[in-house]
């Protein structure tokens, strides 16, 4: 019985290690494809013969093979990623300018820093604009005739109402959606709740791209009349993308692992999130889930990788967020001035020439202890 006992126990000790192993690998390589922001410029990139972008940047070693291989299937396709990242790194930027935590981002191919290891509401926001990012270039770009593998969507044709019809080129929502999550999803790896949360996430970010789609349209018609419209679907601009985001982030649904526990149900089916109050609604596609409480962001933690909000400019008059009492935690705040010189009463002269005045200006700034 002794040897069965201590061969069993050495099998739960190697399983244990595996789990924890895997979950680890499953956590660093979440969002690595993030790493490429800087990749797609002209340098990076070479024509064979067959008019097929080859990447020579080493960076793409963080993408997996999955991922690379589609931006080979789909030439001009990085560009489009790339700029998608950045357009999210910047509205994530801009929708938390007045919080403690600001979306800082640093170089080299951790972008979000540690905050991405954990599983808060702010990790949350990161997956969801990111993807959206994917999605909204991807789309826009396709339109636009950038990348060789799709065109507009075409599929709306024909009379749409009594004084409009079908027609122009509409954004490609559909071939975003599914390349984001192809190339996003991709480097999630794993089955646990971080597995979970990052996918459905991811999804959000993507759902709210297409539910936010709208119809444009041009009149036609004798003299400027609009007797008939030719309408079309259009993306949304990434700033009301990143508003709605930022209303979901604010009401984000904190979540548990649920198992149905039935050996018939599907995998997907088997392993899903629960809201960890059951007296809560079930998070809806729309929704950012999180499991974990928020790191405090008022002062520097190399542990969570939190800068701290020492240094920091705040409104002394404002009881809001960007308030000097909440942003600066309570430590206080000093005061000083400063005198900026700008560019002011412009005037164009024909032609072309345009010519300004030094205007010098005296500012108050409020900057956090």
């Amino acid at each position: 019985m002794r040897p069965a006992a201590l061969i069993l126990g050495l099998r739960t000790l190697w399983v244990l290690a595996f789990s924890s192993l895997s979950n680890t690998l499953a956590v660093n390589n979440s969002g690595r494809w993030w790493g490429i922001i800087n990749v797609a410029s002209s340098t990076n990139l070479l024509t064979d013969s067959k008019n097929v972008q080859l990447v020579l940047d080493p960076s793409l070693q963080l993408l997996s093979r999955k991922q690379r291989k589609l931006i080979r299937q789909n030439p001009g396709i990085l560009h489009s990623i790339s700029t998608g990242l950045q357009s999210a790194i910047k509205e994530c930027k801009w929708q938390f300018r007045n919080r403690r935590w600001n979306c800082p981002t640093s170089q080299g191919p951790n972008i979000f820093g540690k905050i991405v290891n954990r599983g808060c509401r702010e990790t949350a926001f990161i997956f969801a604009i990111t993807s959206a990012g994917v999605t909204h270039s991807v789309a826009r770009s396709c339109s636009e005739g950038s990348i060789e593998s799709c065109t507009c969507d075409y599929r709306r044709r024909g009379p749409g109402g009594p004084d409009w019809h079908w027609g122009g080129c509409s954004d490609n929502i559909d071939f975003g959606r599914l390349f984001g999550r192809e190339f996003v999803d991709s480097s999630e790896k794993g089955r646990d709740l971080r597995f979970l949360m990052n996918l459905h996430n991811n999804e959000a970010g993507r759902m709210t791209v297409f539910s936010e789609m709208r119809q444009e349209c041009k009149c036609h018609g004798m003299s400027g009349s609009c007797t008939v419209r030719t309408c079309w679907m259009r993306l949304p601009t990434f700033r009301a993308v990143g508003d709605f985001l930022k209303d979901r982030f604010d009401g984000a649904s904190r979540v548990i692992y649920g198992n149905k526990g039935s050996n018939r149900a599907s995998r997907v089916e088997l392993h899903h999130l629960e809201p960890e109050n059951p007296a809560h609604k079930p998070p809806s596609p729309h929704d950012l889930v999180y499991f974990e409480k928020s790191p405090n962001f008022c002062t520097y933690s190399g542990k969570t990788g939190t800068a701290g909000t020492a240094g920091r400019f705040c409104n002394s008059s404002s009881p809001g967020l960007d308030g000097c009492e909440l942003l600066c935690c309570g430590r206080g705040y000093r005061t000083r001035t400063q005198r900026v010189t700008e560019r002011c009463n412009c005037t164009f002269h024909w032609c072309c020439h345009v010519s300004c005045l030094n205007c010098t200006n005296t500012q108050v700034l409020h900057e956090c202890l």
